[in-house]
């Protein structure tokens, strides 16, 4: 059976704003009036799910979705470097830093390797999203979820990983089954003009 995955990037907030690796803080104003101003857009599916963090689930509320929490859509657990600036972690611990985007299995910050996260996301998009036959499945996800899960679709190098950026409220589609997707990709989703 072929499914339809959309996964929509959480709008802003202030922690994506200062390059800081998120510590599950909300959105902030600008990103909720983004994210409802954005709701005439979103697609409808069969199974709405969002992840865990604070800023999915409110971006999923400000779009107007009834969400059940999936926890295979959490964000990418950065252990003790959550909550911190990239750049002030790449300063006091720039061989930390290095490994951890050289080597996809180094968990330098305690919390979990990408080759964890892209396995994790990766399960979770083999089974269909949790789609249970629905057909389509919606979920609000957190970017480095969105970008292992286009990894793990492609069968690309976890290094491609690094090279694919997510904008904030952005739509990607995968349609497919678990050993075989096309991806389109970071469609931003907008209000429909009127005339």
């Amino acid at each position: 059976m072929t499914v339809r995955v959309m996964l929509v990037s959480p709008a802003m907030n202030a922690a994506l704003r200062g390059a800081r690796f998120d510590g599950d803080t909300p959105l902030d104003r600008a990103g909720e009036r983004d994210a409802r101003a954005a709701a005439p857009a979103v697609p409808e599916a069969g199974l709405v799910l969002s992840g865990p963090s604070e800023r999915c689930r409110g971006t999923a509320a400000a779009l107007g979705l009834t969400a059940d929490l999936e926890p295979a859509l959490a964000g990418w657990d950065l252990g003790r470097w959550s909550g911190r600036r990239l750049d002030e972690v790449g300063a006091a611990e720039p061989a930390a830093v290095a490994a951890w985007i050289d080597d996809p299995a180094a968990a330098p910050h305690g919390g979990e390797s990408l080759r964890n996260l892209l396995e994790r996301v990766g399960g979770w998009l083999a089974g269909a999203g949790g789609g249970g036959g629905s057909g389509s499945v919606l979920g609000v996800a957190e970017p480095a979820v969105v970008r292992a899960a286009v990894v793990h679709a492609l069968a690309l190098p976890p290094v491609a990983f690094w090279r694919l950026d997510v904008a904030p409220l952005a739509l990607t589609e995968l349609s497919g089954r678990s050993d075989r997707w096309n991806v389109r990709l970071g469609r931003p989703l907008t209000a429909p003009q009127t005339s």
